[in-house]
């Protein structure tokens, strides 16, 4: 974790997500197993010990001597191997380190991101009301439907994989599974499976299986999202929800929009992501290809945007609240699915290791040649854009509530020159051409109110995080952080995923 804590730095850290100091002269604070509940349940992060904070938030040392070490140290190892008050030690000799400045020495632990069958680390024995995350304000305890998800996602067995022993295999629905059967055919016509009846079919791909409790066929969880119609779905899944939405017109709210509750067409996983690829994709300015004279429609730009949109819905926590999202509009599409990352961000970015919420939906996937088995799809959507020269994406995660956000962000391209010989640029980039000064006008006055009410937020609260500022002012953090970019009073420090906004 040196990319969190460097000691040549000392003099230019604060508090942040992942950066706690404690005093620690009279002893290891009780607060301190907080911080390591939090981190541990987040991002990871560092606890310094034998230092506290100035008025203006910098780190000062606080007398700690060389002779309290070893007392400290054997009781930091004693509690933390305790099972009474730590559910699990996650550290080893080599994540504590001793440091001196200006004669005080520190202590620094590194405390790493816990993994899915650890989570949730807790203290005292107390699994709902001793869970901590981490925010820009510091620890919180975790809500009971926080623990509750880490507990589920401990388990090798994902929830798509339950059988729904009191649902009828008439409840899925056949246009549904029809078309995903003729999709399967076509891509691999010598399949064993093309062979099978329908019952068999859903058995043998896990949309359904054999009850324990009445040896009838019944849908699985997977089954069911994936084939089910949305009525059915909420029964099982109360917080299910797929929200689709395009902005190509800033004068118009919604371009278009697909929402699964509609009740204009069967609102289930499958149906969704085959209406909103189709949608993605029809305005995608990347040329095609021939092999031996004929036409390819088929790139890979085309294909990272199947990745994201599969990876979005296998690795989605149906339980969770706000449901499914996809933004679309002039310069970016934003994927966003209720759940934290079960691999981390970080190891999402780098590739090779498959963790899927849903196994069995990425199961059905792939079947139809969709999505990555290998952990190798987000690095693809990565090189994709490389390639395109594209801004790098961008994988943010929340918690509180658990969302897991992917942004994919496309080059601005301008018009080629009208007859009037006046350079054109699209009114979604806020021109101000006489052509669109109506709009521009409406959408500056509207950027002014928010920016006003970003500055009485930063007064008051101080330095804040991208989520903190877009939930006062009712907007998305790429929204809030374009805003913000735009603000000379406004400056902001530390890397993307913890950058914090204040006032100059």
């Amino acid at each position: 974790m040196s990319n969190i804590f460097d000691i040549t730095k000392f003099d230019s850290y604060k508090e942040d997500n992942r950066r706690e100091v404690k005093k620690s002269n009279g002893g290891l604070p009780s607060s301190l197993w907080d911080t390591y509940s939090a981190f541990a349940n987040c991002y990871g992060g560092v606890i310094v010990l034998g230092v506290t904070e100035n008025k203006d938030g910098s780190w000062r040392t606080t007398g700690l001597k060389a002779e309290n070490q070893g007392k400290l140290l054997k009781e930091f190892w004693d509690t933390i191997n305790n099972r009474k008050k730590v559910s699990v030690n996650l550290l080893t000799d080599n994540d504590v380190e001793i440091f001196k400045l200006n004669d005080d020495i520190i202590i620094v632990i590194y405390v790493p991101i816990a993994s899915r069958e650890h989570k949730p680390v807790y203290i005292n024995g107390d699994i709902f009301n001793g869970t901590f995350r981490r925010n820009h304000e510091g620890d919180y305890h975790c809500t009971r439907l926080q623990v509750k998800t880490m507990l589920r996602d401990q388990t090798d067995n994902t929830i798509d994989m339950s059988v729904l022993d009191d649902v009828p295999m008439t409840d899925l629905n056949y246009e549904t599974i029809q078309g995903y059967r003729n999709r399967h055919r076509a891509l691999k016509p010598a399949h064993p499976f093309g062979r099978l009846d329908d019952s068999e079919y859903l058995r043998s791909i896990g949309a359904a299986a054999i009850s324990n409790i009445d040896k009838q066929l019944h849908p699985t969880a997977a089954g069911m999202l994936m084939f089910g119609d949305e009525y059915n779905i909420v029964r099982h899944f109360p917080e299910y929800f797929l929200d689709y939405q395009e902005i190509l017109d800033p004068s118009i709210r919604w371009t278009d929009r697909l929402q699964s509750s509609s009740g204009e067409w069967s609102g289930n996983i499958c149906d969704f992501y085959f209406r909103v690829y189709n949608k993605l994709v029809t305005d995608i300015k990347i040329p095609f290809k021939t092999v031996d004279g004929n036409r390819i429609d088929d790139t890979p730009v085309h294909e990272a945007l199947r990745e994201a949109l599969a990876n979005c819905l296998i690795n989605a926590d149906f339980y969770g609240v706000r449901g499914i999202v996809i933004r679309k509009d002039t310069e970016k599409i934003i994927f966003e699915n209720p759940g934290y990352s079960r691999t981390g961000k970080q190891q999402m970015r780098k590739g090779g290791i498959s963790d899927p919420r849903n196994k069995i939906l990425m199961k059905m996937f792939n079947l139809i040649n969709i999505g990555e088995r290998a952990g190798s799809g987000v690095p693809n959507i990565f090189n994709t854009w490389a390639d395109q020269n594209w801004p790098e994406p961008v994988i943010e995660e929340e918690f509180d509530p658990d969302r897991t956000i992917l942004i994919l962000t496309f080059k601005k391209k301008h018009r080629t020159k009208t007859s009037s010989k006046k350079q054109a640029i699209k009114t979604s980039d806020k021109t101000s051409d006489k052509t669109s000064d109506k709009t521009s006008d409406k959408t500056s006055d509207k950027t002014i109110q928010h920016m006003n009410k970003i500055k009485k937020y930063l007064s008051k609260n101080g330095p804040s995080k991208t989520s903190a500022i877009a939930s006062y002012i009712k907007l998305s953090s790429p929204r809030t952080r374009a805003i913000l970019n735009k603000m000379p009073e406004v400056s902001h420090d530390g890397p993307n995923n913890n950058r914090k906004y204040f006032l100059k």
